[in-house]
Protein backbone atom coordinates (compact mmCIF):
# COMPACT_ATOMS: atom_id res chain seq x y z
CA UNK A 1 0.00 0.00 0.00
CA UNK A 2 2.88 2.34 0.81
CA UNK A 3 4.46 1.79 -2.62
CA UNK A 4 1.11 2.40 -4.37
CA UNK A 5 0.55 5.57 -2.35
CA UNK A 6 4.06 6.78 -3.18
CA UNK A 7 3.63 6.21 -6.93
CA UNK A 8 0.15 7.80 -6.89
CA UNK A 9 1.58 10.85 -5.15
CA UNK A 10 4.50 11.03 -7.59
CA UNK A 11 2.28 10.72 -10.65
CA UNK A 12 0.16 13.57 -9.32
CA UNK A 13 3.16 15.81 -8.57
CA UNK A 14 4.98 14.93 -11.78
CA UNK A 15 1.97 15.54 -14.03
CA UNK A 16 1.22 18.94 -12.50
CA UNK A 17 4.88 20.04 -12.31
CA UNK A 18 5.45 18.95 -15.91
CA UNK A 19 2.47 21.04 -17.02
CA UNK A 20 4.00 24.12 -15.34
CA UNK A 21 7.39 23.45 -16.96
CA UNK A 22 5.84 23.05 -20.42
CA UNK A 23 3.65 26.12 -19.94
CA UNK A 24 6.66 28.33 -19.17
CA UNK A 25 8.87 26.76 -21.84
CA UNK A 26 6.31 27.15 -24.60
CA UNK A 27 5.45 30.71 -23.57
CA UNK A 28 9.00 32.06 -23.45
CA UNK A 29 11.36 29.69 -25.30
CA UNK A 30 9.56 27.48 -27.84
CA UNK A 31 10.12 28.29 -31.51
CA UNK A 32 6.68 26.76 -32.20
CA UNK A 33 5.09 29.75 -30.45
CA UNK A 34 6.67 32.84 -32.07
CA UNK A 35 3.75 35.03 -30.95
CA UNK A 36 4.61 34.17 -27.32
CA UNK A 37 1.04 33.35 -26.38
CA UNK A 38 -0.05 31.58 -23.23
CA UNK A 39 -1.28 28.20 -24.51
CA UNK A 40 -2.40 25.21 -22.47
CA UNK A 41 0.43 22.75 -23.20
CA UNK A 42 -1.44 19.56 -22.35
CA UNK A 43 -3.57 17.21 -24.38
CA UNK A 44 -6.07 17.30 -21.52
CA UNK A 45 -7.93 20.40 -20.35
CA UNK A 46 -6.64 20.26 -16.78
CA UNK A 47 -3.17 21.35 -15.55
CA UNK A 48 -1.35 18.06 -15.92
CA UNK A 49 0.74 16.16 -18.46
CA UNK A 50 0.72 12.39 -17.77
CA UNK A 51 4.05 11.82 -19.54
CA UNK A 52 5.82 13.72 -16.76
CA UNK A 53 3.87 11.79 -14.11
CA UNK A 54 4.99 8.47 -15.59
CA UNK A 55 8.54 9.80 -15.88
CA UNK A 56 8.70 10.88 -12.25
CA UNK A 57 7.53 7.43 -11.12
CA UNK A 58 10.26 5.82 -13.23
CA UNK A 59 12.90 8.20 -11.86
CA UNK A 60 11.86 7.36 -8.31
CA UNK A 61 12.33 3.64 -9.01
CA UNK A 62 15.72 4.20 -10.70
CA UNK A 63 17.13 6.44 -7.98
CA UNK A 64 15.86 4.03 -5.32
CA UNK A 65 18.29 1.46 -6.74
CA UNK A 66 21.29 3.58 -5.70
CA UNK A 67 21.64 1.81 -2.35
CA UNK A 68 21.90 -1.58 -4.10
CA UNK A 69 24.97 -0.89 -6.23
CA UNK A 70 28.05 1.30 -6.41
CA UNK A 71 30.73 2.00 -9.00
CA UNK A 72 33.42 2.71 -6.43
CA UNK A 73 32.83 6.44 -6.28
CA UNK A 74 29.89 8.73 -5.61
CA UNK A 75 30.57 10.71 -8.78
CA UNK A 76 30.36 7.76 -11.17
CA UNK A 77 27.44 6.22 -9.36
CA UNK A 78 25.46 9.43 -9.69
CA UNK A 79 26.60 9.89 -13.29
CA UNK A 80 25.21 6.43 -14.08
CA UNK A 81 21.93 7.25 -12.33
CA UNK A 82 21.56 10.55 -14.21
CA UNK A 83 22.34 8.85 -17.53
CA UNK A 84 19.90 6.01 -16.85
CA UNK A 85 17.23 8.55 -15.88
CA UNK A 86 17.79 10.65 -19.01
CA UNK A 87 17.68 7.55 -21.23
CA UNK A 88 14.50 6.35 -19.52
CA UNK A 89 12.79 9.71 -20.00
CA UNK A 90 13.90 9.82 -23.64
CA UNK A 91 12.52 6.32 -24.23
CA UNK A 92 9.20 7.24 -22.59
CA UNK A 93 9.02 10.39 -24.74
CA UNK A 94 9.78 8.39 -27.89
CA UNK A 95 7.26 5.63 -27.16
CA UNK A 96 4.45 8.09 -26.34
CA UNK A 97 5.25 10.23 -29.39
CA UNK A 98 5.52 7.21 -31.70
CA UNK A 99 2.23 5.71 -30.51
CA UNK A 100 0.50 9.04 -31.07
CA UNK A 101 2.06 9.35 -34.51
CA UNK A 102 1.40 5.79 -35.73
CA UNK A 103 -1.89 4.99 -33.99
CA UNK A 104 -3.61 8.36 -33.71
CA UNK A 105 -1.85 10.05 -36.68
CA UNK A 106 -1.29 13.09 -34.46
CA UNK A 107 2.12 14.70 -33.88
CA UNK A 108 2.07 16.00 -30.30
CA UNK A 109 5.46 17.75 -30.57
CA UNK A 110 7.94 18.36 -33.34
CA UNK A 111 11.74 18.26 -32.96
CA UNK A 112 12.49 17.93 -36.68
CA UNK A 113 14.32 21.26 -36.70
CA UNK A 114 16.67 20.04 -33.94
CA UNK A 115 20.06 18.45 -34.83
CA UNK A 116 20.26 14.69 -34.40
CA UNK A 117 16.52 14.21 -34.02
CA UNK A 118 14.85 10.84 -34.59
CA UNK A 119 11.53 11.15 -36.45
CA UNK A 120 11.07 14.55 -34.82
CA UNK A 121 10.16 12.80 -31.56
CA UNK A 122 13.42 12.88 -29.61
CA UNK A 123 16.73 14.71 -29.97
CA UNK A 124 20.03 15.14 -28.05
CA UNK A 125 19.13 18.66 -26.91
CA UNK A 126 16.05 17.58 -25.02
CA UNK A 127 17.69 14.38 -23.77
CA UNK A 128 20.24 16.70 -22.13
CA UNK A 129 17.35 18.68 -20.64
CA UNK A 130 16.00 15.43 -19.23
CA UNK A 131 19.40 14.76 -17.63
CA UNK A 132 19.31 18.17 -15.95
CA UNK A 133 15.80 17.51 -14.65
CA UNK A 134 16.94 14.13 -13.33
CA UNK A 135 19.73 15.86 -11.39
CA UNK A 136 17.24 18.39 -10.00
CA UNK A 137 14.97 15.55 -8.93
CA UNK A 138 17.85 13.64 -7.34
CA UNK A 139 19.11 16.53 -5.21
CA UNK A 140 15.97 18.60 -4.57
CA UNK A 141 13.06 16.15 -4.52
CA UNK A 142 13.98 12.51 -3.93
CA UNK A 143 15.48 12.98 -0.43
CA UNK A 144 12.16 14.35 0.81
CA UNK A 145 9.73 11.91 -0.79
CA UNK A 146 9.50 9.45 2.09
CA UNK A 147 8.93 12.29 4.56
CA UNK A 148 6.24 13.68 2.25
CA UNK A 149 4.48 10.32 2.07
CA UNK A 150 4.60 10.00 5.85
CA UNK A 151 3.10 13.48 6.18
CA UNK A 152 0.50 12.61 3.57
CA UNK A 153 -0.56 9.49 5.46
CA UNK A 154 -1.19 11.64 8.55
CA UNK A 155 -3.16 14.33 6.69
CA UNK A 156 -6.38 12.99 5.23
CA UNK A 157 -7.21 16.39 3.72
CA UNK A 158 -4.31 16.10 1.27
CA UNK A 159 -5.29 12.49 0.55
CA UNK A 160 -8.67 13.92 -0.46
CA UNK A 161 -6.90 16.36 -2.81
CA UNK A 162 -5.12 13.49 -4.57
CA UNK A 163 -8.33 11.48 -4.74
CA UNK A 164 -10.11 14.49 -6.23
CA UNK A 165 -7.26 14.90 -8.73
CA UNK A 166 -7.65 11.33 -10.01
CA UNK A 167 -11.42 11.70 -10.25
CA UNK A 168 -11.13 14.86 -12.36
CA UNK A 169 -8.23 13.36 -14.31
CA UNK A 170 -10.28 10.34 -15.41
CA UNK A 171 -13.20 12.53 -16.50
CA UNK A 172 -10.77 14.77 -18.40
CA UNK A 173 -9.21 11.76 -20.13
CA UNK A 174 -12.61 10.61 -21.37
CA UNK A 175 -13.38 14.10 -22.72
CA UNK A 176 -9.96 14.43 -24.37
CA UNK A 177 -10.28 10.96 -25.90
CA UNK A 178 -13.33 12.20 -27.79
CA UNK A 179 -11.37 15.11 -29.25
CA UNK A 180 -8.41 12.91 -30.19
CA UNK A 181 -10.81 10.46 -31.86
CA UNK A 182 -12.10 13.29 -34.09
CA UNK A 183 -8.53 14.22 -35.05
CA UNK A 184 -7.70 10.59 -35.74
CA UNK A 185 -10.75 10.14 -37.98
CA UNK A 186 -9.89 13.28 -39.93
CA UNK A 187 -6.26 12.21 -40.29
CA UNK A 188 -7.21 8.74 -41.56
CA UNK A 189 -9.80 10.06 -44.00
CA UNK A 190 -7.38 12.62 -45.46
CA UNK A 191 -4.20 10.54 -45.14
CA UNK A 192 -2.38 13.18 -43.09
CA UNK A 193 -0.68 13.58 -39.72
CA UNK A 194 -2.27 16.36 -37.67
CA UNK A 195 0.19 18.70 -35.99
CA UNK A 196 -1.43 19.13 -32.60
CA UNK A 197 0.36 22.28 -31.42
CA UNK A 198 -0.02 24.00 -34.79
CA UNK A 199 -3.76 23.31 -34.71
CA UNK A 200 -4.08 24.84 -31.23
CA UNK A 201 -2.16 27.93 -32.34
CA UNK A 202 -4.34 28.26 -35.45
CA UNK A 203 -7.60 28.11 -33.47
CA UNK A 204 -6.27 30.68 -30.99
CA UNK A 205 -5.13 33.03 -33.77
CA UNK A 206 -8.48 32.77 -35.57
CA UNK A 207 -10.36 33.52 -32.34
CA UNK A 208 -8.26 36.62 -31.79
CA UNK A 209 -8.86 37.79 -35.36
CA UNK A 210 -12.60 37.43 -34.84
CA UNK A 211 -12.33 39.22 -31.48
CA UNK A 212 -13.76 36.20 -29.73
CA UNK A 213 -13.10 35.32 -26.13
CA UNK A 214 -10.07 33.03 -26.00
CA UNK A 215 -10.19 30.01 -23.71
CA UNK A 216 -6.85 29.18 -22.11
CA UNK A 217 -8.22 26.08 -20.37
CA UNK A 218 -9.74 24.67 -23.56
CA UNK A 219 -7.67 25.86 -26.55
CA UNK A 220 -9.95 23.96 -28.95
CA UNK A 221 -13.02 25.93 -27.91
CA UNK A 222 -14.29 27.93 -30.87
CA UNK A 223 -17.50 29.34 -32.31
CA UNK A 224 -16.65 27.41 -35.46
CA UNK A 225 -16.68 23.67 -35.94
CA UNK A 226 -13.39 21.83 -35.48
CA UNK A 227 -13.74 20.38 -38.97
CA UNK A 228 -13.54 23.90 -40.45
CA UNK A 229 -10.25 24.58 -38.72
CA UNK A 230 -8.89 21.22 -39.87
CA UNK A 231 -9.85 21.97 -43.48
CA UNK A 232 -8.16 25.38 -43.30
CA UNK A 233 -4.96 23.78 -42.04
CA UNK A 234 -4.96 20.90 -44.53
CA UNK A 235 -1.83 22.18 -46.30
CA UNK A 236 0.04 22.56 -42.99
CA UNK A 237 -0.37 18.90 -42.03
CA UNK A 238 2.04 16.15 -42.99
CA UNK A 239 1.02 13.90 -45.83
CA UNK A 240 1.41 10.31 -44.74
CA UNK A 241 1.75 9.06 -48.31
CA UNK A 242 4.86 11.22 -48.82
CA UNK A 243 6.30 10.05 -45.52
CA UNK A 244 5.98 6.43 -46.63
CA UNK A 245 7.66 7.26 -49.90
Amino acid sequence: MSALLTLSFLFFMGSVSGWVIELIFRRFFSSANPERRWINPGVCIGPYIPLYGIGLCVLYLIVSLESHFTLGSVFWTRALLFTAGAISMTVIEYVVGLMSLKVLHVRLWDYRSQPGNIQGLICPKFSLCWAVLVAVYYFAIHPYILDSIEWLSRNLAFSFVIGFFYGVFIIDLVHSAGLVAKLRNYARENDVVVRYEALKSHILAEAQKAHEKVSFINPFKSSRDLAEHLREMREDFEERAKKRG
